[in-house]
């Protein structure tokens, strides 16, 4: 097997060194993933400039640009061959919810399934990278065990407690939950007096009920939900085929 991996924190969060390390067990790992921190860019792509590409180690390469980025220069020019998967990851900080609709490490996962590839995104639910290798595991044996039944192409966001491997209760297949609106932006001054701007938090959930990622995550479960690409409204199309007749 051979996998593409990136992520949105950069090719040297440990969260993505943890992934790539635990993947290479089972796979050919090649790891193309942003030279710094792009959490938020949900799934851009540069079109203003030329990306750059540079060499890290054996395998490990990294852009000037952002998750969906990296993805699609690895697929369309870097790389001599078509992955048999793509996988995002290892977040620091879950992704549930209304997140996945800002998420680099969605997104990167996003654009290899647009290319027709199996993909996944991996998120620990709290910051601090703490139990990352016990995430790590669980991916491993996600990807291990799991893909071959699932047909084939899918997109998965995956959402892991950080916990002991062991203490995991389990998996539940979830939906997205939703969220209260993002907290006020956080107003400041930067050094000359001018005011700036800090986005503000994420808002709690709103639908955090039995069935949703926020369920489980609360629980104690890993939640593996099932994305798809289509933002067809189909509900209204009959509404708004009315109003042109």
């Amino acid at each position: 097997m051979r996998i593409l991996i990136s992520n949105d924190d950069g090719y040297l969060a440990p969260g993505l060194v943890a992934l790539a390390d635990a993947l290479s067990a089972i796979a050919d790992v090649v790891v193309v993933a942003p030279e710094r921190n792009r959490s938020g860019a949900s799934n851009a792509l540069t079109l203003d400039k030329p990306l750059s590409v540079s060499k890290a180690g054996h395998n490990i390469y990294f852009v000037d640009g952002t998750p969906s980025d990296c993805v699609h220069v690895a697929l369309t020019g870097l790389l001599d061959y078509r992955p048999d998967l793509v996988v995002s990851g290892i977040n620091q900080g879950q992704n549930m919810g209304d997140d996945t609709l800002y998420s680099g490490t969605v997104a990167a996962a996003t654009e290899g399934f647009l290319f027709g590839i199996p993909s996944i995104a991996f998120s620990q639910v709290d910051k601090g990278w703490d139990h990352i290798d016990d995430a790590a595991r669980f991916a491993l044996n996600l990807v291990k065990h799991k893909i071959s039944v699932i047909e084939t192409p899918f997109l998965l966001n995956v959402n892991i407690p950080n916990c002991h491997y062991g203490d995991l209760k389990g998996v539940k297949v979830t939906r997205l939950g939703k969220r209260h609106q993002s907290e006020p932006v956080i107003k400041s001054t930067d050094p000359r007096g001018h005011p700036i701007y800090w986005i503000g938090p994420c808002g709690q959930a709103r639908d955090g009920g039995e069935g949703t990622d926020f369920h489980a995550i609360a629980e104690g479960y890993a939640s593996v939900t099932p994305l798809q690409v289509d933002l067809t409204h189909t509900q209204q199309l009959e509404t708004l085929k009315k109003v042109w007749q």
